[in-house]
């Protein structure tokens, strides 16, 4: 429970345990295995956005902005040490103009760009409103009856 300065309330932030994030780390470093060099570009981007994906929407209702970016920032090392073990006669900066959008380290090929986690929007506190009813609440006289 956290006391925002100046304030007396408290607020419970829930963010991802770190075995959760431990084991989102396994499943990209088993995805960018040597084992999986026979696989496209294409292939494994898409097998990881859609591992990402899944996986950061799970935690998205949460404190969980910075998390989903440690786990991108560990899984485009990844691939880029994937690539470069791939195709190991080329150099970096033609790696970057072969898989990478223009003007940018974002590693796409065939229309297909790496997302991560972090394409996934953060929503702080799920609304349940009237889903769940309160036990607290009377319930009225004409059901009573």
């Amino acid at each position: 429970m956290n006391n925002p300065r100046g304030t007396q309330k408290h607020y419970v932030y829930t963010v991802p345990s770190k075995r959760s994030i431990q084991s989102i780390k396994d499943k990209v470093r088993a995805r960018t295995y040597r084992s999986t060099l026979h696989l496209s570009l294409r292939e494994l981007l898409i097998s990881l956005n859609q591992t990402l994906r899944g996986w950061a929407n799970y935690f998205r209702y949460g404190v969980s902005k910075d998390v989903f970016g440690a786990v991108d920032s560990y899984a485009w090392r990844r691939i880029a040490s994937w690539l470069a073990r791939k195709h190991s006669r080329l150099s970096r900066q033609q790696m970057r103009r072969r898989f990478c959008q223009p003007g940018s380290w974002k590693i796409a090929h065939d229309g297909i760009a790496f997302t991560g986690a972090s394409s996934v929007a953060v929503t702080r506190y799920r609304y349940r409103g009237h889903h769940i009813p309160s036990p607290w609440t009377p319930a009225p006289a004409a059901l009573t009856g």
